[in-house]
């Protein structure tokens, strides 16, 4: 089978690994001209000459169910045999009889280690489908003291659907920007995911119960992990290195107001995002991106055509972005357009 898929253009290394096996093991069954056959599930395997013998086992074993010993690790009772004079198996064979046996627990307070969940993951193949939002700290006028930027991101677009900035951070402002952009992008039929962090305005009850009568899908990130939400960071850190942005601090709540007024009609309406083929976030959102990337594509067209010496290859990709993924899985991270990057 490997054989095959090698001669149909496959690599040995990929093909190897459909069968579970590793490209050092094809290679030593196929030295030579014959095919050598795979004596592993048939061959011979000694025990160890050192190995406990089946009592010796079991003497471990009735040894941890002794009362004295079995509430006590192996690492615990090792030396205390050994203050009795007596040693039965290292403190790694103790383990290793016990785990054989299914002996061998988690024991505590504390949770038992478990894998990373995987985080989640939603993709986005039109505008309205999925939303990311975040709050940000935007620094006062004096030391210490904050306003708080509320803004809300269409993952297809990219464009900002919904912001505010008020004094502190509370769900009923949350609930309120989210009600204001359900009902300025009029997408309150359709369904819709709105992923956020686990910040406690991302679950109050009011933003919660503004959400369920809205019909939005909530989605949250991994708890204590920074990087699930990367849509809202991205865009905060493009608001925050532009070069407008007051380095002392916003004067007052309504001088805040009015600069991220002036930033977010600067982002959706002038800046070309290079993660959707540098249209405007508001010309993709509004569906203008496909005639302006064919403008774009015919106008290399006709530059290759007319000097042809000076293209090595095809012209840049102008096709319009399809997807865009949201914690993309490993087999589409391939997809550069659907990764997050701040311009």
């Amino acid at each position: 089978m490997i054989d095959e898929a090698h001669r149909q253009g496959a690599r040995l290394a990929p093909a190897c690994r459909q069968l579970g096996l590793s490209l050092r093991t094809y290679q030593r069954w196929t030295q030579g001209e014959a095919v050598k056959a795979d004596g592993r599930p048939t061959a011979a395997r000694p025990p160890p000459a050192n190995q406990l013998s089946a009592a010796e086992r079991a003497r471990v074993l009735a040894t941890c169910h002794t009362p004295a010993h079995a509430s006590l690790p192996p690492s615990q009772i090792v030396p205390r045999l050994a203050d009795q004079g007596e040693y039965l198996a290292s403190e790694s064979t103790f383990y290793r009889i016990l785990h054989d046996a299914e002996e061998q627990r988690h024991r505590g307070r504390s949770r038992a280690p478990r894998p990373p969940a995987p985080p989640p993951r939603h993709c986005a193949r039109g505008p309205c489908e999925v939303w990311s939002w975040d709050i940000t700290w935007l620094p006062g006028p004096v030391k210490g003291l904050f306003f708080y930027l509320y803004l809300i991101l269409d993952l297809y677009s990219r464009k900002i659907v919904g912001w505010e900035v008020y004094e502190c951070e509370s769900a009923i402002y949350a609930a309120e920007v989210v009600r204001r952009a359900v009902l300025v992008e009029q997408c309150l039929d359709q369904p819709l995911v709105l992923h956020a962090d686990n910040g406690s305005p991302m679950k109050g009850s009011a933003l919660l119960e503004t959400l369920y009568r809205l019909g939005v899908v909530t989605s949250y990130s991994r708890p204590r992990v920074s990087n699930d939400n990367p849509f809202s960071e991205a865009v905060f850190r493009t608001c925050k290195y532009r070069p407008e942005y007051p380095e002392h601090g916003f004067a007052s709540l309504e001088a805040a107001r009015a600069w991220v007024l002036q930033f977010v009609t600067w982002y959706n309406h002038d800046h070309r995002h290079s993660r959707i083929r540098f249209v405007t976030p508001h010309e993709r959102h509004s569906g203008q991106e496909a005639a302006i990337l064919a403008q774009r594509e015919a106008v290399y067209e006709q530059a290759r055509a007319h000097h042809p010496e000076r293209w090595q290859g095809a012209i840049r990709n102008w096709k319009p972005v399809t997807e865009v993924w949201l914690n993309p899985a490993a087999e589409v991270l391939d997809e550069v357009s659907g990764l997050p990057q701040t311009e």
